[in-house]
Protein backbone atom coordinates (compact mmCIF):
# COMPACT_ATOMS: atom_id res chain seq x y z
CA UNK A 1 0.00 0.00 0.00
CA UNK A 2 1.36 3.42 -1.01
CA UNK A 3 0.43 6.05 1.59
CA UNK A 4 1.79 9.08 3.40
CA UNK A 5 1.51 11.15 6.56
CA UNK A 6 2.50 14.74 7.22
CA UNK A 7 3.78 16.55 10.30
CA UNK A 8 4.66 20.11 11.20
CA UNK A 9 3.20 23.49 12.12
CA UNK A 10 2.84 26.69 10.11
CA UNK A 11 5.50 28.55 12.09
CA UNK A 12 7.39 25.50 13.33
CA UNK A 13 10.80 24.37 12.13
CA UNK A 14 9.37 22.78 8.99
CA UNK A 15 6.97 20.37 7.35
CA UNK A 16 7.60 16.66 6.85
CA UNK A 17 5.97 14.04 4.63
CA UNK A 18 6.64 10.35 5.35
CA UNK A 19 5.88 8.22 2.29
CA UNK A 20 5.54 4.47 2.81
CA UNK A 21 5.16 1.72 0.22
CA UNK A 22 6.98 3.49 -2.60
CA UNK A 23 8.52 0.92 -4.99
CA UNK A 24 12.26 0.56 -5.35
CA UNK A 25 14.28 1.43 -8.41
CA UNK A 26 12.83 4.79 -9.48
CA UNK A 27 15.28 7.60 -10.15
CA UNK A 28 14.06 10.69 -8.29
CA UNK A 29 14.64 14.31 -9.30
CA UNK A 30 14.27 16.77 -6.45
CA UNK A 31 13.98 19.56 -9.03
CA UNK A 32 10.56 18.17 -9.97
CA UNK A 33 9.44 18.45 -6.33
CA UNK A 34 10.94 21.92 -5.95
CA UNK A 35 9.15 23.09 -9.09
CA UNK A 36 5.78 22.02 -7.70
CA UNK A 37 6.57 23.65 -4.35
CA UNK A 38 7.41 26.89 -6.16
CA UNK A 39 4.17 26.75 -8.15
CA UNK A 40 2.24 26.27 -4.92
CA UNK A 41 3.71 29.54 -3.63
CA UNK A 42 2.69 31.43 -6.76
CA UNK A 43 -0.48 32.87 -8.23
CA UNK A 44 -1.90 36.38 -8.04
CA UNK A 45 -3.39 37.29 -4.67
CA UNK A 46 -0.95 35.51 -2.37
CA UNK A 47 0.16 37.11 0.89
CA UNK A 48 3.44 38.16 2.49
CA UNK A 49 4.39 34.67 3.72
CA UNK A 50 5.25 33.66 0.16
CA UNK A 51 7.87 36.42 0.00
CA UNK A 52 9.55 34.99 3.09
CA UNK A 53 9.63 31.30 2.17
CA UNK A 54 11.51 29.73 -0.73
CA UNK A 55 10.39 26.13 -0.43
CA UNK A 56 12.88 23.41 -1.26
CA UNK A 57 12.68 19.72 -0.45
CA UNK A 58 15.29 17.72 1.42
CA UNK A 59 15.15 13.94 1.09
CA UNK A 60 16.06 12.48 4.47
CA UNK A 61 15.61 8.76 3.83
CA UNK A 62 14.55 6.09 1.39
CA UNK A 63 16.78 7.16 -1.52
CA UNK A 64 20.31 6.04 -2.36
CA UNK A 65 22.38 7.38 -5.22
CA UNK A 66 19.29 9.11 -6.59
CA UNK A 67 16.99 6.05 -6.66
CA UNK A 68 14.30 4.82 -4.29
CA UNK A 69 15.12 1.90 -2.01
CA UNK A 70 11.63 0.59 -1.28
CA UNK A 71 11.90 1.78 2.31
CA UNK A 72 10.01 4.79 3.78
CA UNK A 73 10.88 8.11 2.15
CA UNK A 74 11.05 11.16 4.42
CA UNK A 75 10.68 14.56 2.73
CA UNK A 76 11.34 17.79 4.62
CA UNK A 77 10.53 21.42 3.78
CA UNK A 78 12.18 23.96 6.12
CA UNK A 79 10.24 27.00 7.35
CA UNK A 80 12.31 30.18 7.13
CA UNK A 81 9.57 31.91 9.15
CA UNK A 82 10.18 29.69 12.18
CA UNK A 83 8.95 31.55 15.27
CA UNK A 84 6.45 29.22 16.90
CA UNK A 85 7.88 29.57 20.40
CA UNK A 86 7.50 33.36 20.20
CA UNK A 87 3.93 33.35 18.89
CA UNK A 88 1.24 34.62 21.25
CA UNK A 89 -2.06 32.99 22.02
CA UNK A 90 -5.16 34.16 20.13
CA UNK A 91 -8.34 34.83 22.07
CA UNK A 92 -10.75 35.78 19.24
CA UNK A 93 -11.63 32.85 16.94
CA UNK A 94 -12.00 33.50 13.23
CA UNK A 95 -15.32 32.45 11.67
CA UNK A 96 -14.72 29.80 8.99
CA UNK A 97 -11.43 28.60 10.48
CA UNK A 98 -10.88 25.74 12.90
CA UNK A 99 -10.14 28.08 15.81
CA UNK A 100 -13.33 27.68 17.84
CA UNK A 101 -14.06 24.02 17.06
CA UNK A 102 -10.46 22.97 17.73
CA UNK A 103 -10.03 24.96 20.93
CA UNK A 104 -13.21 23.44 22.35
CA UNK A 105 -12.41 19.91 21.12
CA UNK A 106 -8.91 19.82 22.63
CA UNK A 107 -9.76 21.96 25.68
CA UNK A 108 -6.74 24.03 24.72
CA UNK A 109 -5.57 27.08 22.80
CA UNK A 110 -6.49 28.51 19.43
CA UNK A 111 -2.78 28.85 18.54
CA UNK A 112 -2.33 25.10 18.94
CA UNK A 113 -5.10 24.54 16.39
CA UNK A 114 -4.34 27.15 13.77
CA UNK A 115 -0.67 26.23 13.52
CA UNK A 116 -1.53 22.73 12.32
CA UNK A 117 -4.80 23.58 10.54
CA UNK A 118 -3.00 26.18 8.42
CA UNK A 119 -2.74 25.58 4.67
CA UNK A 120 1.04 25.83 5.11
CA UNK A 121 0.76 22.08 5.85
CA UNK A 122 -0.02 21.48 2.17
CA UNK A 123 3.64 22.08 1.29
CA UNK A 124 4.25 18.57 2.63
CA UNK A 125 1.35 17.15 0.63
CA UNK A 126 2.63 18.80 -2.55
CA UNK A 127 6.08 17.30 -1.91
CA UNK A 128 4.55 13.82 -1.54
CA UNK A 129 2.46 14.28 -4.67
CA UNK A 130 5.40 15.56 -6.68
CA UNK A 131 7.33 12.45 -5.65
CA UNK A 132 4.41 10.25 -6.74
CA UNK A 133 3.98 11.98 -10.08
CA UNK A 134 7.49 10.83 -11.03
CA UNK A 135 6.25 7.26 -10.68
CA UNK A 136 3.21 8.13 -12.82
CA UNK A 137 5.44 9.63 -15.49
CA UNK A 138 7.21 6.27 -15.86
CA UNK A 139 3.85 4.86 -17.03
CA UNK A 140 2.78 7.82 -19.15
CA UNK A 141 0.20 9.08 -16.66
CA UNK A 142 0.04 12.86 -16.30
CA UNK A 143 -2.03 14.97 -13.86
CA UNK A 144 -2.84 18.54 -14.89
CA UNK A 145 -4.54 21.10 -12.63
CA UNK A 146 -5.80 24.63 -13.32
CA UNK A 147 -8.26 27.30 -12.18
CA UNK A 148 -11.68 27.03 -13.83
CA UNK A 149 -13.57 29.74 -11.92
CA UNK A 150 -12.57 32.66 -9.73
CA UNK A 151 -15.41 33.91 -7.57
CA UNK A 152 -18.23 34.70 -10.04
CA UNK A 153 -15.83 34.72 -13.01
CA UNK A 154 -16.09 31.63 -15.22
CA UNK A 155 -12.94 31.09 -17.25
CA UNK A 156 -13.40 29.61 -20.71
CA UNK A 157 -10.42 27.31 -21.46
CA UNK A 158 -8.54 27.92 -24.68
CA UNK A 159 -8.60 24.73 -26.78
CA UNK A 160 -5.40 22.92 -27.66
CA UNK A 161 -3.18 19.95 -26.97
CA UNK A 162 -2.13 19.11 -23.44
CA UNK A 163 1.23 20.76 -24.09
CA UNK A 164 -0.47 23.91 -25.42
CA UNK A 165 -2.84 24.07 -22.47
CA UNK A 166 0.05 23.59 -20.05
CA UNK A 167 1.84 26.51 -21.68
CA UNK A 168 -1.31 28.63 -21.36
CA UNK A 169 -1.70 27.66 -17.70
CA UNK A 170 1.92 28.43 -16.92
CA UNK A 171 1.67 31.86 -18.56
CA UNK A 172 -1.45 32.82 -16.61
CA UNK A 173 -1.01 34.77 -13.37
CA UNK A 174 -3.87 32.77 -11.82
CA UNK A 175 -3.01 29.40 -13.44
CA UNK A 176 -6.09 29.30 -15.69
CA UNK A 177 -6.35 27.98 -19.26
CA UNK A 178 -7.18 31.43 -20.62
CA UNK A 179 -4.53 34.08 -19.90
CA UNK A 180 -6.68 36.58 -21.82
CA UNK A 181 -8.95 36.74 -18.74
CA UNK A 182 -6.09 37.46 -16.34
CA UNK A 183 -6.90 41.18 -16.40
CA UNK A 184 -10.44 40.56 -15.14
CA UNK A 185 -9.16 38.18 -12.48
CA UNK A 186 -6.52 40.62 -11.21
CA UNK A 187 -9.07 43.42 -11.02
CA UNK A 188 -11.40 41.25 -8.94
CA UNK A 189 -8.60 40.28 -6.56
CA UNK A 190 -7.40 43.88 -6.24
CA UNK A 191 -10.91 45.10 -5.44
CA UNK A 192 -11.28 42.32 -2.92
CA UNK A 193 -8.04 43.31 -1.21
CA UNK A 194 -9.10 46.96 -0.99
CA UNK A 195 -12.35 45.85 0.64
CA UNK A 196 -10.48 43.74 3.19
CA UNK A 197 -12.20 40.64 1.85
CA UNK A 198 -11.16 37.30 0.32
CA UNK A 199 -12.05 35.33 -2.81
CA UNK A 200 -12.56 31.63 -3.60
CA UNK A 201 -13.09 29.66 -6.80
CA UNK A 202 -13.22 26.33 -8.57
CA UNK A 203 -10.22 24.29 -9.70
CA UNK A 204 -10.15 21.35 -12.06
CA UNK A 205 -7.67 18.50 -12.39
CA UNK A 206 -7.42 16.14 -15.36
CA UNK A 207 -5.32 13.00 -15.35
CA UNK A 208 -4.32 11.81 -18.83
CA UNK A 209 -3.01 8.37 -19.80
CA UNK A 210 -4.81 6.50 -17.02
CA UNK A 211 -5.16 2.76 -17.71
CA UNK A 212 -8.24 0.62 -17.22
CA UNK A 213 -8.86 -0.97 -13.85
CA UNK A 214 -7.47 1.31 -11.16
CA UNK A 215 -9.69 1.15 -8.09
CA UNK A 216 -12.41 -1.44 -7.55
CA UNK A 217 -16.16 -1.91 -7.25
CA UNK A 218 -15.77 -4.57 -4.55
CA UNK A 219 -15.59 -2.45 -1.37
CA UNK A 220 -16.84 1.08 -0.73
CA UNK A 221 -13.60 2.32 0.80
CA UNK A 222 -11.50 1.18 -2.16
CA UNK A 223 -13.55 2.85 -4.90
CA UNK A 224 -11.22 5.27 -6.66
CA UNK A 225 -13.71 8.12 -6.95
CA UNK A 226 -14.32 7.90 -3.21
CA UNK A 227 -10.61 7.94 -2.47
CA UNK A 228 -10.08 10.94 -4.76
CA UNK A 229 -12.98 12.76 -3.14
CA UNK A 230 -11.47 12.15 0.31
CA UNK A 231 -8.02 13.35 -0.73
CA UNK A 232 -9.34 16.50 -2.40
CA UNK A 233 -11.96 17.33 0.23
CA UNK A 234 -9.26 17.10 2.91
CA UNK A 235 -7.39 20.05 1.38
CA UNK A 236 -7.89 23.17 3.48
CA UNK A 237 -10.82 25.40 2.39
CA UNK A 238 -12.29 22.85 -0.06
CA UNK A 239 -16.06 22.58 0.43
CA UNK A 240 -17.17 20.51 -2.56
CA UNK A 241 -15.79 17.85 -4.93
CA UNK A 242 -17.13 16.60 -8.26
CA UNK A 243 -16.09 13.78 -10.58
CA UNK A 244 -16.95 14.27 -14.26
CA UNK A 245 -20.28 16.07 -14.62
CA UNK A 246 -20.77 15.95 -10.87
CA UNK A 247 -23.88 17.79 -9.70
CA UNK A 248 -24.82 18.66 -13.28
CA UNK A 249 -25.55 14.97 -13.88
CA UNK A 250 -28.49 15.24 -11.47
CA UNK A 251 -30.08 17.93 -13.66
CA UNK A 252 -30.07 15.92 -16.90
CA UNK A 253 -31.80 12.85 -18.28
CA UNK A 254 -29.83 9.60 -18.42
CA UNK A 255 -29.54 9.83 -22.20
CA UNK A 256 -27.68 13.13 -21.72
CA UNK A 257 -25.36 11.83 -19.01
CA UNK A 258 -24.00 8.37 -19.76
CA UNK A 259 -21.12 7.94 -22.20
CA UNK A 260 -21.88 5.72 -25.19
CA UNK A 261 -19.36 2.96 -25.97
CA UNK A 262 -17.74 2.22 -29.32
CA UNK A 263 -14.68 0.34 -30.53
CA UNK A 264 -11.83 1.42 -32.78
CA UNK A 265 -9.27 -1.34 -33.42
CA UNK A 266 -6.68 1.22 -34.55
CA UNK A 267 -6.56 2.50 -30.96
CA UNK A 268 -6.16 -0.94 -29.43
CA UNK A 269 -2.55 -0.40 -28.36
CA UNK A 270 -3.32 2.64 -26.21
CA UNK A 271 -4.61 2.90 -22.66
CA UNK A 272 -8.20 2.89 -23.97
CA UNK A 273 -7.59 -0.59 -25.50
CA UNK A 274 -9.65 0.61 -28.47
CA UNK A 275 -12.81 1.37 -26.48
CA UNK A 276 -13.93 4.85 -27.50
CA UNK A 277 -16.40 7.22 -25.86
CA UNK A 278 -17.83 10.31 -27.60
CA UNK A 279 -18.12 12.02 -24.20
CA UNK A 280 -16.48 11.71 -20.79
CA UNK A 281 -19.28 12.75 -18.47
CA UNK A 282 -18.27 10.01 -16.02
CA UNK A 283 -14.92 11.71 -15.56
CA UNK A 284 -12.98 8.53 -16.33
CA UNK A 285 -14.45 6.48 -13.48
CA UNK A 286 -17.39 4.06 -13.48
CA UNK A 287 -18.37 1.91 -10.47
CA UNK A 288 -15.23 3.01 -8.65
CA UNK A 289 -12.88 1.88 -11.45
CA UNK A 290 -11.05 3.74 -14.21
CA UNK A 291 -12.48 3.14 -17.68
CA UNK A 292 -9.56 4.22 -19.87
CA UNK A 293 -10.73 7.82 -20.23
CA UNK A 294 -9.08 10.85 -18.60
CA UNK A 295 -10.01 11.38 -14.96
CA UNK A 296 -11.68 14.73 -14.29
CA UNK A 297 -11.97 16.10 -10.74
CA UNK A 298 -13.29 19.53 -9.72
CA UNK A 299 -13.12 21.20 -6.33
CA UNK A 300 -14.82 24.27 -4.87
CA UNK A 301 -12.62 26.38 -2.63
CA UNK A 302 -14.28 28.77 -0.20
CA UNK A 303 -12.81 32.25 0.36
CA UNK A 304 -10.01 32.22 2.92
CA UNK A 305 -11.35 32.61 6.47
CA UNK A 306 -8.84 35.24 7.63
CA UNK A 307 -10.17 38.68 6.67
CA UNK A 308 -8.33 42.00 6.84
CA UNK A 309 -11.66 43.47 7.92
CA UNK A 310 -12.60 40.76 10.41
CA UNK A 311 -16.11 39.46 11.04
CA UNK A 312 -17.74 39.61 14.44
CA UNK A 313 -16.61 37.03 16.96
CA UNK A 314 -16.14 36.80 20.72
CA UNK A 315 -13.30 36.88 23.19
CA UNK A 316 -12.86 33.30 24.38
CA UNK A 317 -11.90 34.44 27.89
CA UNK A 318 -14.57 37.06 28.50
CA UNK A 319 -17.21 35.71 26.07
CA UNK A 320 -17.85 39.35 25.12
CA UNK A 321 -18.43 40.38 21.46
CA UNK A 322 -15.25 41.35 19.65
CA UNK A 323 -13.90 41.34 16.10
CA UNK A 324 -12.09 38.17 15.01
CA UNK A 325 -8.30 38.02 15.12
CA UNK A 326 -6.24 38.69 12.01
CA UNK A 327 -3.23 36.61 10.98
CA UNK A 328 -1.15 37.51 7.92
CA UNK A 329 -2.95 35.84 5.03
CA UNK A 330 -3.71 35.69 1.31
CA UNK A 331 -6.52 37.48 -0.47
CA UNK A 332 -6.93 34.65 -2.95
CA UNK A 333 -5.17 31.27 -2.98
CA UNK A 334 -7.20 29.48 -5.66
CA UNK A 335 -4.10 29.24 -7.87
CA UNK A 336 -2.22 27.50 -5.07
CA UNK A 337 -5.20 25.20 -4.53
CA UNK A 338 -4.97 24.05 -8.15
CA UNK A 339 -1.36 22.95 -7.54
CA UNK A 340 -2.19 21.27 -4.24
CA UNK A 341 -5.13 19.36 -5.73
CA UNK A 342 -3.11 18.34 -8.78
CA UNK A 343 -0.55 16.77 -6.47
CA UNK A 344 -2.91 15.10 -3.97
CA UNK A 345 -4.74 13.61 -6.96
CA UNK A 346 -1.38 12.47 -8.37
CA UNK A 347 -0.63 10.63 -5.14
CA UNK A 348 -3.99 8.83 -5.07
CA UNK A 349 -3.61 7.73 -8.69
CA UNK A 350 -0.08 6.52 -7.94
CA UNK A 351 -1.39 4.59 -4.92
CA UNK A 352 -4.04 2.93 -7.10
CA UNK A 353 -1.39 2.17 -9.72
CA UNK A 354 0.78 0.43 -7.12
CA UNK A 355 -2.28 -1.47 -5.88
CA UNK A 356 -3.13 -2.69 -9.38
CA UNK A 357 0.36 -3.38 -10.73
CA UNK A 358 2.16 -3.48 -7.42
CA UNK A 359 5.39 -5.04 -6.51
CA UNK A 360 8.47 -4.22 -4.56
CA UNK A 361 10.12 -2.58 -7.53
CA UNK A 362 9.30 -0.47 -10.56
CA UNK A 363 10.57 -3.30 -12.78
CA UNK A 364 7.87 -5.61 -11.37
CA UNK A 365 5.23 -2.95 -11.96
CA UNK A 366 6.32 -2.47 -15.56
CA UNK A 367 6.20 -6.22 -16.22
CA UNK A 368 2.69 -6.49 -14.75
CA UNK A 369 1.55 -3.39 -16.64
CA UNK A 370 2.70 -4.99 -19.90
CA UNK A 371 1.13 -8.36 -19.07
CA UNK A 372 -2.21 -6.80 -18.11
CA UNK A 373 -2.45 -4.82 -21.34
CA UNK A 374 -1.54 -7.87 -23.40
CA UNK A 375 -4.24 -9.94 -21.69
CA UNK A 376 -6.87 -7.20 -21.72
CA UNK A 377 -6.22 -6.49 -25.38
CA UNK A 378 -7.09 -10.11 -26.27
CA UNK A 379 -10.55 -10.05 -24.67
Amino acid sequence: MLRYWTAGESHGKGLTALVDGFPAGLAIETDVIDRELARRQGGYGRGGRQRIETDRVEVLSGVWQGSTLGSPIALAVVNKDYKLERMEEIERPRPGHGDLAGAVKYLGSIRAILERASARETAARVAAGALARQLLARFGVEPFGYVAELGPLKIAPQPGTLAEQKAARDSSVIYSLNPDQDGQAKQMIDECQKAGDTLGGVVECRVEGVPFGLGTHAQWDRKLDGRLALAVMAVQAIKGVEIGLGFEAARRYGSQVHDAIGYDPSAGDGTTLGYIRPTNNAGGIEAGMTNGQPIVVRAAMKPIATLAKPLESINMKTKEPQSASYERSDVCAVSAASVIIENVVAFEIAAALVEKFGGDSVMEMEARWKLFHEMAGKR
